[in-house]
């Protein structure tokens, strides 16, 4: 079975994190220079909550606020569910089927280790569909 670490191994750990004070601006832009959908928001080198696009559109830009002078502390969303790497990619796909989310931090002794998206999840699933398949040729061929 499948675990975070898996995923993680094979995307890396790296993950953006900026301060709560940050502007969403200068957040979004940091977001397009990186190609990402989130950035973590850390104080005192602890997770706080994440800022997506989805926080843009729904708390900034549907409300006519302004990106210039709104923080991140003030849109990110900080109820994620917490993951581990020994979680199971069903778990995660679960966890995120439920309460629809597209990402979930991965907290190791209460530091933030990774973010894993609704798309690693999926690709982690396909990569293990793929080897199943090959496994079953080779026992089917041997």
């Amino acid at each position: 079975m499948r675990k975070v670490a898996d995923i993680l191994k094979r995307k890396g750990n790296h993950v953006e994190t900026v301060q709560s004070e940050l502007t969403v601006i200068e957040a979004l832009k940091l977001m397009a220079d990186k190609n990402i959908g989130s950035v973590a928001i850390v104080q005192n080198q602890r997770f706080v909550g994440l800022m997506t696009e989805r926080d843009y559109s729904r708390k900034v830009i549907l409300k006519g606020r302004s990106s210039n002078e709104t923080t991140v502390g003030e849109i990110m969303t900080s109820d994620y569910p917490s993951i581990t790497k020994n979680d199971s990619i069903e778990h995660c796909m679960e966890l995120m089927s439920k309460q629809n989310l597209r990402y979930l931090p991965v907290i190791e002794q209460d530091k933030l280790s990774g973010i894993i998206s609704i798309n690693d999840v999926v690709t982690e699933t396909i990569l293990t569909q793929k080897e199943t398949i090959e496994h079953l040729h080779n026992y089917i061929h041997s």
